[in-house]
């Protein structure tokens, strides 16, 4: 049974979530402050963390940042946020997810489901190699020319769907189908936001890719350098 917390500081909403969630199958411990979620998630270690931002003594993008340095336990930020600056700050600061308020329960849930299914140790074995690039799916790593890659869960599945197609153009509705799993309206965004993080970590830009290789209007391309286009 998968163990979730819910960091939520308004009742009326916290306590309706609980009981859905618990009725969908998960373990339900929650939190009402920023302070009493990190302490709870340090001494519970969860599955996953549901995480409101606008909690009472600090803010819940500074709770990520902290929660981030100590843990790496997936993160859901669920939040009446929606400016897309917001959204974006959510996942660089390191969440695996963001649902607007107001949502359902079976939204949530589904969220919940897909990001702990990216988690779990299901790839192949197969260490895929594209140029310097080597990434073992097994041990959830990747190294560039002997470097240790430092990749969130996110962007480990999404350069090693990349490199398992190296040559292909893949789509971002394919990315959203089978990296996010859960297709969702601004999703878009979401993809072109870790492929930047990607970029950055590979040493490159989308100006001057060596890998990642943006198709205009259709897609991206992970190649190893030199090879012809």
């Amino acid at each position: 049974m998968p163990r979730l917390l819910l960091i939520e500081d308004d009742l009326a909403i916290r306590t309706p979530l609980i009981r859905a969630l618990r009725e969908r199958g998960h373990a339900v411990a929650a939190a009402h402050t920023a302070m009493s979620g990190l302490q709870s998630a340090l001494d519970e270690r969860p599955d996953l963390v549901v995480l409101d931002l606008g909690l009472p003594d600090l803010d819940g993008l500074e709770l990520l940042r902290m929660l981030r340095a100590v843990s790496a336990v997936p993160v859901i930020i669920a939040t009446a946020r929606d400016d897309e600056a917001e959204i974006v700050r959510g996942l660089d600061g390191g969440a695996d997810d963001y649902v607007v308020k107001p949502f359902t329960a079976a939204q949530l849930d589904a969220r919940v489901r897909a990001v702990l299914r990216r988690g779990a140790p299901d790839e192949p074995d197969q260490t895929v190699i594209v140029g310097e690039l080597r990434i073992d799916p097994r041990g959830r790593r990747a190294s560039l020319a002997g470097v240790a890659l430092d990749l969130t869960p996110r962007e480990f599945d999404l350069l090693h769907h990349l490199a398992a197609r190296a040559g292909r153009v893949v789509t971002k509705r394919e990315l959203l189908t089978e990296v996010w799993q859960v297709p969702y309206g601004g999703a878009d965004k979401t993809v072109d936001v870790h492929l930047s993080w990607l970029r950055r970590k590979l040493g490159e830009t989308a100006q001057e890719p060596r890998y990642l290789h943006t198709i205009r209007g259709v897609g991206v391309r992970l190649d190893a350098p030199g090879q012809p286009r």
